[in-house]
């Protein structure tokens, strides 16, 4: 016994032409969540001005008895003499930036390597270590 009456067609979605249909978004419904790394990677190539390419990204758990968090140590490379100024500028600025990664501390933030190459083809190897606090 059906409880309610119908006269719509039950299989006309199938049919019907799909410029009908409003599709929205695969991506926004499905988009990954950032990770703090994520984040980390994000605010320091901003800070590059989107010039260097990240090589190698370590992230370690820390904690001490008051703080726990993570420690992280990304490798920039700079190609070019205008990428080489980026990452000068990298080096200069790191160490005062104010970053916003939310639910983070920026606890500490230096630079512990550069390896810079002269010639034709100008280049720059930054490492960069930053150690977060979760706040909270």
């Amino acid at each position: 016994m059906m409880l309610t009456t119908s006269l719509r067609d039950p299989f006309a979605h199938a049919f019907a032409d799909l410029a009908d249909f409003e599709v929205k978004s695969l991506a926004a419904a499905f988009r990954p969540r950032r990770t703090t790394a994520d984040r980390v990677r994000a605010a320091l190539t901003g800070l590059t001005g989107g010039l260097g390419t990240v090589l190698t990204h370590d992230e370690k758990a820390w904690a001490s008895i008051t703080f726990s968090g993570t420690r992280h140590s990304v490798v920039f490379e700079f190609c070019g003499p205008e990428a080489v100024a980026a990452g000068e500028e990298l080096i200069e600025r790191l160490p005062d930036h104010e970053f916003a990664i939310p639910g983070q501390l920026v606890a500490d933030a230096t630079i512990t390597a550069v390896d810079h190459r002269f010639g034709a083809m100008e280049r720059l190897e930054v490492t960069a270590v930053l150690l977060l606090l979760e706040e909270g």
